[in-house]
């Protein structure tokens, strides 16, 4: 599956049409958001069961505000339509995987 541009029209429908959701809190101008967005990509494609969505802080300052983002990149993993699982800042591959099996 492709990584989804998540934005306040498309969020609710995202999270409710999805059994697990990895969201993906980010900027353009941010260095390790950068870094960070080919391994993003990398487990979109490989994790076909997972929806897999960016969210640019500066085009959705509401959804940064619902997730009390204030640093980024921030990773999220929502499950049956909780939030179990968040960090903050560039994560290794394998640990964001643990994070979505957890």
């Amino acid at each position: 599956m492709s990584v989804l541009k998540i934005n306040k029209n498309n969020f609710n429908e995202t999270v409710n049409e999805n059994k697990t959701v990895l969201l993906d809190f980010y900027a353009d101008w941010c260095g390790p958001c950068k870094l960070l967005s080919p391994v993003i990509h990398e487990i979109a494609d490989e994790n076909p069961d997972v929806a897999v969505g960016k969210i640019n802080v500066d085009d959705e300052p509401e959804l940064a505000a619902k997730f009390g983002v204030v640093s980024i990149p921030m990773i999220v993993v929502i499950k049956d339509g909780k939030q179990v699982a968040q960090s903050v800042g560039a994560r290794p591959k394998a640990q964001i995987l643990s994070m979505l099996k957890g």
